[in-house]
């Protein structure tokens, strides 16, 4: 009986051999051969984002169409790596679903292991616990943090991260506090939900737009400052632990 898996398989086997054709030096696509990692990032980065528009407001059509476009960027991008590494390259199509697969195993150990998850709330801390293992060799809790997301999605990014030190912690550790803004918080933080915090903010920046303001530039700036903040904090309570441990 053909399974789902099955199906999936041969229909990814089927575009894997397009690609390749795209690619081949003789009966392929000059333009596809031309292109690199760096000169396909745009398209990657407007089919993800053509992607999020048909989730959140598409049809099913829209997703399924979306998913197959980045769905391609990433049998290209495979393809592209394999090629440029020779027929021995380690970065293959296979390599990389063999990888995430491997990973999301890892990472769910009250699935796939002996870990056990009761709420929501445990699951979170077994998949931070399983992907802290995994990053163990980071220098930073904020390695990782792309520094070309959108500065607005950058710095909730970091904020999460920040929240994650102090998960279970009964204060603030020290030497992680950014310095405090200079007004109180204001109406934004008296949004009911989601949407009235959008337009709160839609209706902030529509004030400020009028004086020259770059919203993003300000606020990738100020991400930046509260990025090195936060490193200088975790550098701080490192070396404390470090005097610590040594006169100990």
């Amino acid at each position: 009986m053909t399974t789902a898996a099955d199906e999936a398989g041969e229909a990814l086997a089927r575009l894997v051999a397009v690609v390749d054709q795209l690619l081949a030096e003789e009966g392929g696509c000059a333009w596809n051969r031309a292109q690199d990692h760096r000169s396909l990032v745009t398209y990657l980065v407007e089919e993800a984002s053509e992607l999020v528009e048909a989730l959140e407001d598409g049809t099913p059509a829209d997703v399924r169409e979306e998913l197959g476009d980045v769905l391609y960027q990433v049998v290209l991008h495979a393809a592209v790596a394999a090629r440029s590494q020779g027929s021995g390259g380690a970065t293959t199509l296979a390599a990389v679903v063999d990888e995430v697969r491997e990973k999301t195993v890892r990472r769910h150990p009250h699935v796939f292991g002996d870990a056990r998850a009761a709420s929501l709330d445990d699951i979170v801390d077994v998949w931070s616990a399983a992907k802290a293992l995994e990053k163990a060799s980071r220098q930073s809790a904020y390695d990782g943090v792309a520094r070309t997301m959108p500065a607005l999605a950058r710095a909730q990014k970091l904020a999460t991260r920040r929240r994650g030190l102090r998960h279970g912690a009964p204060e603030e550790p020290a030497g992680a506090v950014v310095r405090p803004a200079a007004s109180p918080p204001g109406v934004l933080s008296t949004a009911a939900d989601e949407r009235e915090w959008g337009r709160l903010l839609l209706a902030e920046i529509d004030a400020v737009e009028g004086r020259g303001f770059d919203v993003e530039r300000a606020l990738r700036s100020a991400v930046r400052e509260r990025e090195a903040e936060l490193r200088a904090g975790e550098r701080t309570r490192a070396d404390a632990r470090g005097r610590g441990e040594q006169q100990a």
